[in-house]
């Protein structure tokens, strides 16, 4: 069962979420946070799976509550926005949340990218996706997006920096194991190797970094 609490401050947006949420096989609500101080505080004492975390929030707004909690390591954070740019979406990659969503995907995006999420990978809406790799063509993207150093990628074994290329095309896991003929536990274990060397908080981060240098 994939335990989700959702951060959203207008009450009718966050009971539909609750309900798609809490209808959906596999999924449940684990708690519901009006501001983005109240979800750091639910998430410490629920430890929820996924929170689903809106970047506009009173008291203190998504793109910080995401910091803390990725930072404690709470839980894993999709980041559910109006927008599919600006400072938001970079704030929250820099921030290490693994994942993006525009607030108008449907129900089932909505519902896969939860289990995505869960399952430890990253997913960014192809609207975000598009977006970024652009910025980073024209060189727009503010402090890289990442916090990793190039020269890091130096420390990877040839298997870590397959991998890496595999997970800036936006593979997952299973397909990762079945490109590069490995179990997908080996994957997981590859990945998480690969985030701590490069001194990355998230998955996203590194799939990000990977497209960055061409990998």
């Amino acid at each position: 069962m994939i335990r989700v609490l959702v951060a959203e401050d207008q009450s009718a947006v966050r009971a539909g979420l609750a309900l798609i949420l809490g209808s959906a096989p596999g999924i449940e609500v684990a708690g519901e946070a009006a501001d983005g101080e109240q979800a750091v505080e639910l998430a410490r004492r629920l430890r929820p799976d996924v929170v689903l975390m809106d970047v506009q929030m009173p008291v203190l707004d998504g793109v910080s509550a995401t910091r803390r909690i990725v930072a404690e390591r709470l839980a894993d954070v999709l980041v559910l926005t109006t927008f599919d740019l600006d400072e938001y979406v970079f704030g929250a990659l820099r921030a290490g949340a693994a994942g993006f969503l525009l607030k108008h995907a449907e129900a089932r995006e909505l519902l896969e990218a939860v289990r995505t999420v869960a399952r430890g990978e990253g997913v960014v809406a192809p609207a975000v996706t598009r977006r970024l790799i652009a910025e980073f063509a024209a060189g727009g993207v503010p402090d890289r997006g990442t916090a990793a150093d190039p020269a890091a990628l130096e420390e990877l074994t040839r298997r870590e920096r397959e991998v890496l290329g595999c997970v800036g095309e936006g593979l997952s896991n299973a397909e990762i194991a079945g490109r590069l003929d490995m179990a997908e536990g080996t994957v997981k274990t590859h990945v998480s190797r690969l985030l701590a060397k490069l001194g990355l908080r998230s998955r996203v981060q590194a799939a990000v970094l990977a497209r960055e240098l061409g990998l």
